[in-house]
């Protein structure tokens, strides 16, 4: 069962869903899961269906917007990482709130810029049980300098310097297309514009200080600090949007329980349906199971 639901963070009001096991007995209490979308993303795109497949594995789950994203309140369209943070620990502290969830048993899982977030948030807030994240950034300046060529990374880091002088004179940054920012692969390109062409709240333009947060944004930096609790890491060999060495370097760095999944044959944006959807779905609620049970 979906419910639309209202939290605050930082005081701002943030737009979410709770969704409910159907078969859930009344006044028992289950493990929750916060789930965290990527770059661009919403909680109406792909989560809906994460969200589905953990219900079924008896879990509450709790999808919402970061500030200034879809129902959100906030600058609009800014990406701003430690911002994300904090929307995911209120997040947290609302799902634990809920009469049919105990606050002691929370999981977390993030895709994408979605996976550097719960990376992030699980390391520096101990009511994180459990984390899963899924194709995500490890570093923010590798990141964005791996999909890039040479002459490509001085245009950007022009253009981040440009704009950051701008903001200070000003107090505005400059918006632009996404796609400007991201540099998509052909195949991301593709398959991201088709599923956001008939969302409402798929935004198309950020401000360009998005660049100097990201280049400052390095979730690798604090993964050790999530053990002993458990992180599974899901990438796929063929991401060309966001490099498998990401989730390798955080692998690297994390301590144990952890455990790292490459897919074979799965671009970037595969993982959000078919196959490649149910294999990610099949690990996580693996995971899941075994580290945080839906049912103590």
């Amino acid at each position: 069962m979906k419910t639309p639901i209202t939290f605050y963070s930082e005081g701002h009001k943030l737009s979410g869903d709770l969704y409910v096991p159907d078969t859930m007995p009344k006044g028992e209490r289950r493990a929750g899961i916060v789930l965290c979308h990527g770059y661009t993303g919403v909680k109406d795109l792909y989560l809906p269906d994460n969200a589905r497949v953990l219900n079924e594995a008896g879990y509450v789950v709790l999808t919402f917007d970061y500030k200034g994203w879809g129902e959100s309140e906030g600058t609009r369209s800014r990406l701003a990482p430690m911002s994300r943070v904090a929307d995911a620990q209120a997040a947290m502290t609302f799902l634990g709130l809920q009469a049919g969830v105990d606050e002691e048993r929370l999981g977390i899982y993030g895709t994408s810029y979605g996976g550097a977030t719960v990376v992030w948030t699980a390391a520096i807030d101990p009511r994180v049980k459990c984390v899963v994240s899924c194709v995500g950034v490890g570093h923010g300046e590798r990141w964005m300098r791996s999909v890039r060529r040479p002459d490509e990374w001085v245009d950007l880091k022009a253009r981040a310097k440009a704009d950051r002088e701008a903001r200070v004179l000003t107090g505005k940054s400059e918006y632009v297309a996404r796609e400007e920012v991201l540099l998509p692969d052909r195949q991301s390109a593709a398959l991201a514009a088709a599923a956001r062409k008939n969302n409402p709240n798929a935004v198309g333009t950020l401000p360009l200080e998005y660049i100097d947060e990201t280049l400052q944004f390095h979730p690798e930096w604090v993964v050790d600090r999530i053990a002993p609790r458990p992180l599974l890491l899901i990438t796929t060999d063929d991401d060309r949007l966001v490099p498998p060495e990401e989730s390798q370097a955080l692998y690297a760095k994390a301590g144990e329980p952890k455990k790292l999944v490459t897919l074979k044959g799965w671009g970037h944006y595969e993982v959000y349906a078919g196959r490649a959807f149910d294999e990610v779905m099949a690990e996580t609620t693996a995971w899941f199971k075994t580290h945080l049970p839906a049912r103590a």
